[in-house]
């Protein structure tokens, strides 16, 4: 089995969301995969095996199994195209357990084919706004995450949320966001997930199909440009349709081999 270990969402190492891929695994059960994302210790573990005419692709963090991961995939199709197990033309197509996904290559660029995870309007627990410390102008929640809307890109990047009160939500994640001062971006975000072992992730692809679609109506502009104001940090490019569709770049940082 190679690993390779990715940053994703960048195009310098040592920015972007970190990830491992692992290519290819065979007759290992659940417990060893998720030993091995535990081993990585990143935000996310990707392991791929050729499936149909594309690759079975899971993604586990160091605490358990997830069912979309942008990030993850990003590397992967990556690393699929600089071992040329691709052809830099083919299309990559991951079976997931949120479906069919796809990745094409455009330069230097990776576009992923994701599907849309549109929120709908929530009253806030309190434990949410306590956790965050802010007032927020729109509360939603989707299947994963909740959607935390607020008025300042300043105020977004002071934020020092309690992850233990974040636990206790239940869900997957807590997306905060607002739109950006900067004139390069539409808008930025930032994405909390203690409860999957992940305090802040750097940059969240899966958080986009719901940052997309929302900034998308508020902005009435299909194509958007984001930043992620991780320490890290990230830029995405995403167009929204009945899809949505997330550009991204990524370096390989190091590789190897299972002993």
């Amino acid at each position: 089995m190679r690993v390779f270990q990715v940053d994703a969402f960048t195009n310098e190492i040592f920015k972007g969301n970190p990830a491992a891929v692992c290519l290819f695994v065979e007759n290992e059960d659940d417990a060893w995969l998720q030993n091995m994302a535990k081993e990585m210790n990143l935000s996310e573990t990707a392991f791929l095996n050729p499936f149909k005419e594309g690759f079975n692709l899971r993604w586990f963090t160091p605490a358990i199994e997830v069912d979309l991961c942008g990030h993850a995939t990003l590397a992967a199709a990556h690393v699929l195209w600089e071992t040329r197990e691709l052809s830099e033309g083919e299309e990559a197509i991951f079976y997931s357990l949120s479906g069919v996904l796809k990745a094409r290559k455009l330069g230097e660029w990776i576009e992923l084919d994701f599907p849309a995870e549109e929120e709908t309007p929530t009253d806030p627990p309190k434990e949410l706004l306590e956790a965050l410390g802010v007032q927020p102008s729109y509360v939603g929640r989707n299947r994963f995450d909740y959607l935390v809307v607020i008025d300042s890109e300043q105020e977004l990047k002071k934020i020092s949320p309690n992850m233990e009160l974040l636990k206790k939500l239940g869900n997957r994640g807590v997306i905060v966001t607002s739109e950006s001062e900067n004139s390069e971006f539409d808008f930025v975000s930032r994405f909390f997930a203690p409860g999957l072992g992940i305090d802040e992730d750097p940059v969240t692809g899966s958080a986009h199909c719901c940052l997309a679609p929302y900034w998308s109506r508020v902005l009435n502009k299909t194509e958007l440009v984001a930043y992620q104001a991780s320490r890290r940090g990230g830029v995405l490019k995403l167009k929204v349709d009945e899809r949505i569709y997330i550009q991204g770049q990524a370096k390989t940082v190091f590789k190897g081999e299972l002993a």
